[in-house]
């Protein structure tokens, strides 16, 4: 075994402390360009933690390709009963194998990679995904627009990067495929100072609704432009509309297809509070965090009650959290999709209701 994997082994056991089976483990960057995300992981697991009466035993997170393994031996070392955290894809392959060995679970809460989650199903690894996969953001899209669009014309555009462009094309086939297809679609020039001419094309063709693929600045000068023409124009976009509401501010009515702000959320009061009392900001990734640990807590509960492998509990059980119910389907995803269809009124984005579509 490597000098460095030993090394490894021997510091994240020392810096455990004295483990028990309701040790809870968690793997998140402590220094680096993600500390900031790191800390607000390892904060949001401590607070839940010291709520539900589980030891957790810290481990840096470099996300450099090769560390997994080592990462995965000091876990296993520490006889953690579930893991949370792995902000970065590049540690869960070489970890994988031996969380599977130990039957230790698992619960990653950034990636969205695709292959990751099929590498998952074809060799039982024990993860599972309580963030978005890669799709669901088109999906909840798709399914807006489906069902609030048929009878208008609409259009689709797109910034030209990878990530709109890719977004937009899942789109367009989708709706296609249901019978649906645009009367506009372009390619947008992002970072102008004012797009009057892209909104008077859209008026031109008879466009009243349209997906933009773009940064939220470009979105809040389209329906700034919008506005200025007196063109009525429904603007939906996606998760890039969470984002500072700068230098052009949005424009209230614009939709977003979007995850919805965990901290208003009524069943995150409690958990605000206490973050708050120990002066951490309910924001990024505390709350997840948080949630995580509550499904942890619940779960060595029910593996000990049913005699059962903690990933086997883990599947298909409807877990309740500070950011709405959790339930992992048999692929290790996320039963529901946690995109929303919301709208900003002016301040932030709120939940659309039934009434107002």
């Amino acid at each position: 075994m490597p000098l460095f994997r030993l090394l490894m082994i021997a510091a994240s056991v020392a810096f455990a402390g004295t483990a028990s089976a309701a040790t809870i483990g968690v793997v998140a960057p402590q220094n680096g360009a993600y500390e900031m995300l790191g800390l607000q992981i390892r904060q949001g697991v401590k607070i839940a933690a010291a709520k539900a009466g589980l030891d957790v035993m810290e481990i840096h997170e470099s996300c450099e390709e090769g560390s997994g393994g080592a990462i995965a031996d000091g876990l296993v070392a520490a006889k953690v009963s579930i893991v949370v955290g792995f902000l970065c894809t590049e540690t869960l392959p070489e970890a994988l194998p031996t969380l599977k060995n130990a039957a230790i679970p698992a619960i990653t809460l950034s990636s969205r990679a695709s292959g990751l989650m099929e590498d998952t199903m074809k060799r039982g690894w024990p993860l599972f995904r309580l963030g978005p996969s890669d799709t669901d953001e088109s999906a909840a899209a798709i399914d807006a627009i489906l069902r609030d669009w048929k009878g208008h014309s609409f259009g689709l555009l797109d910034d030209g990067t990878i990530y709109s462009r890719e977004l937009v094309d899942r789109i367009r086939a989708k709706l296609e495929e249901s019978g649906l297809k645009p009367t506009f679609t372009d390619t947008l020039r992002p970072a102008q100072e004012q797009q009057v001419a892209l909104v008077r094309r859209l008026s031109r063709t008879g466009v009243t609704h349209v997906f933009i693929g773009a940064e939220r600045n470009d979105v809040a000068i389209i329906a700034r432009d919008a506005a200025a023409e007196k063109a009525p124009l429904t603007i939906m976009s996606g998760d890039t509309m969470r984002a500072a509401n700068n230098p052009v501010p949005l424009q209230p009515g614009v939709l977003a297809i979007t995850i919805p702000d965990y901290a208003a959320l009524p069943s995150a009061a409690d958990a605000v509070k206490e973050l708050r009392a120990a002066n951490v900001e309910p924001e990024g990734y505390a709350l997840p965090a948080y949630a995580a640990t509550q499904i942890a807590a619940k779960l060595i509960e029910l593996a000990e009650a049913q005699n059962k492998p903690t990933p086997a509990v883990l599947v298909g059980t409807a877990f309740e959290t500070a950011i709405g119910q959790i339930t992992f389907n048999d692929r290790h995803e996320l039963q529901t999709n946690p995109y929303r269809l919301q709208k900003w009124d002016g301040t932030a984005f709120v939940p659309v209701d039934r009434a107002e579509r």
